[in-house]
């Protein structure tokens, strides 16, 4: 028979600890979410960013179920919502990099050189 999660926690972790988890668990599924979530935080519809993009809605709802994209359409759909797009590189070895040039319309990318 399943015993519920919340009933262990009770049992093996303190008030704190369990205050902990729960507050640790909710920074990490704010900080994973899809580009539906994203548009749905910043209080965008579909039409309002295929507006804003030239697109038609059917097109940012394709957008938002893909998984693979153009660096680009993913920077213009994000630049569309108020946001920046930053590409960030990592490795076991060394601190996180920001990867230039690819994803930013700022003075360093090669786009608008």
């Amino acid at each position: 028979m399943a015993i519920a999660a919340e009933k262990v926690f009770k049992k093996t972790m303190t008030k704190a600890q369990r205050a902990k988890a729960a507050a640790l668990s909710k920074k990490l599924i704010a900080e994973q979410q899809t580009l539906q979530d994203l548009r749905k935080a910043r209080q965008q519809t579909q039409v309002a960013l295929a507006a804003k993009l030239g697109k038609r809605q059917v097109t940012i709802a394709q957008m938002e179920k893909r998984s693979d994209m153009l660096i680009s359409t993913l920077r213009d759909y994000i630049h569309a919502m108020g946001g920046k797009l930053n590409l960030v590189v990592e490795f076991p070895d060394r601190d996180p990099v920001v990867l230039d040039g690819l994803t930013s319309n700022d003075e360093h990318s090669p786009s608008k050189a």
